[in-house]
């Protein structure tokens, strides 16, 4: 949530237009011509420094907590994602699908085609949407479906100095960048085909 909120920060203090917080997101909207490639593409480095910031303060909160925990994986889970089961394409798999649903279900949400959302409500809806996909498709990799929400902070793990802390898993790292970028995409191609952008 710390990440959330310093990733929104970022993007306003860099001029961000829209209210993204994820880069998939980012991505999809700039294959529908919202954004210019410059533009999506400072907007996901915001995104991912957001994430970076937000591990940081997580580090600061949690700071009494380090020396006493013994587990360097419980360590890790603070700051970033890991499959339930490691099996590199079932994951990828698992975060492209859910990123679908999320992207496809944004886009449908706010589309002009399906109707019009009360003003204000939209931030509420993907807030229950997000917590809707976490709790029926994350138990499989975590649910990143963000690549700054998992990126951001395993930098920070891997930067700031916690005590008895492991690796930051980059072995694992790219499924929950690649994959909902994959997923971005694919929403995006499918919202189009059906006429809801």
């Amino acid at each position: 949530m710390i990440g959330v909120l310093a990733g929104v920060f970022v993007a306003i203090a860099c001029g961000a237009p829209q209210a993204d917080i994820n880069p998939a997101v980012t991505f999809a909207k700039l294959l529908n011509g919202v954004y210019q490639t410059s533009d999506a593409i400072l907007i996901m480095l915001s995104q991912i420094a957001g994430g970076f910031f937000g591990g940081c303060i997580t580090w600061l909160f949690f700071r009494g907590h380090w020396e006493v925990t013994d587990n360097a994986g419980l360590k890790l889970a603070v700051f970033c994602t890991a499959p339930a089961i490691r099996n590199y394409t079932q994951n990828l798999i698992c975060e492209i699908i859910a990123t679908v649903v999320l992207v496809f279900v944004i886009f449908a949400m706010f589309s002009k085609n399906v109707g019009a959302m009360a003003p204000g409500f939209g931030p509420y809806m993907v807030a229950v949407l997000v917590w809707g996909l976490g709790a029926s498709l994350g138990g499989t990799t975590g649910y990143a479906m963000n690549p700054a929400r998992d990126l951001g902070p395993r930098l920070a793990h891997a930067f700031c100095p916690i005590h008895g802390k492991g690796n930051s898993d980059w072995s694992y790292s790219w499924v929950p960048v690649v994959g909902p970028m994959i997923g971005g995409g694919i929403a995006y191609f499918l919202a189009k085909a059906l006429a809801i952008l």
